[in-house]
């Protein structure tokens, strides 16, 4: 168990078709051919890791200009960050007693858009930026082809970045904080498993997971967000297995039940 504390660094909210969270959430029948989708708000947040190994940023999150144009418009509809400005990264940093200097690491979930905009903070430096290789080729192929998943701009990654690529399924690069590759939300997406001293094991778990309902009532993700159902399945597997074994207290990333309990902090 590492003497280490997580705090939260609260970037805001999206609004979002909830069928995009929790597949079928919405559905029509005989009785009532044409229900009215349900939209809602859910929480956009990053972490600082304050590990004895160095301060860890767990992703960087949305690009403050999301509404202004770096977004695709289509994508903005779809998932509109309408405060990401306002909680811009130097911002919410600030907000939880941490400048972008104060930063040794940088750990990315995956690289999609309310994750990784906000890379640009690091480029030309030498902070080492933490990606699963199979998520890295995944963001390219789809940014700069027509195939591949639609939420990567390229603009969000494509910088002077000091990459320190993951390959295997579990890789731990500092005392007691675990990488856990978790596919299919995308390819590459990985969760963290940290075994803190005071709290006992948390299991984060990224977008594998945006609901309580994903991982309590095991609904998968909306098809418009998941590359492979089998995939995220397995990663389920994997987080019920590692909850048990380790008593871990496992986090959802876009669920406002959950952000409110990291508010004050683990250690």
């Amino acid at each position: 168990m590492v003497n280490a504390e997580i705090h939260l660094v609260d970037r805001g909210t999206i609004r979002a078709d909830l069928n995009y969270f929790i597949e079928g959430y919405t559905r029509g029948s005989a009785a009532d051919p044409n229900p009215d989708v349900e939209m809602g708000t859910a929480p956009v947040y990053n972490l600082v890791i304050d590990h004895p190994d160095g301060t860890i940023l767990w992703d960087t999150g949305s690009h403050p200009d999301a509404g202004n144009g770096h977004w695709p418009e289509e994508l903005y509809a779809a998932f509109q960050h309408y405060d990401a400005h306002e909680r811009d990264l130097e911002t919410a940093l600030d907000d939880s007693g941490f400048e972008i200097g104060d930063i040794d690491y940088v750990f990315q979930t995956h690289l999609h858009i309310d994750h990784a905009g906000s890379l640009h903070q690091f480029a030309g430096a030498d902070t080492p930026i933490f990606v699963h290789e199979k998520e890295i080729k995944y963001a390219y192929y789809s940014a700069k082809t027509d195939e591949g998943g639609i939420a990567y701009v390229l603009e969000d990654f494509d910088h002077d970045l000091n990459w320190q690529v993951l390959r295997r399924t579990r890789e731990t690069h500092f005392e007691d904080v675990e990488f856990i590759h978790l596919p299919g939300h995308t390819p590459g997406t990985i969760g963290t498993m940290v075994h803190l001293e005071n709290t006992g094991t948390v299991l984060f778990a990224g977008d594998t997971l945006y609901l309580r309902p994903n991982y309590d009532d095991e609904k998968p993700l909306g098809s418009g967000v998941l590359w492979s159902k089998q995939h995220w399945f397995d990663s389920l597997s994997m987080m019920k297995e590692l909850e048990r074994k380790h008593n871990a207290d496992v986090f959802c990333g876009h669920d406002p039940g959950d952000v409110e309990r990291l508010r004050s902090g683990l250690s």
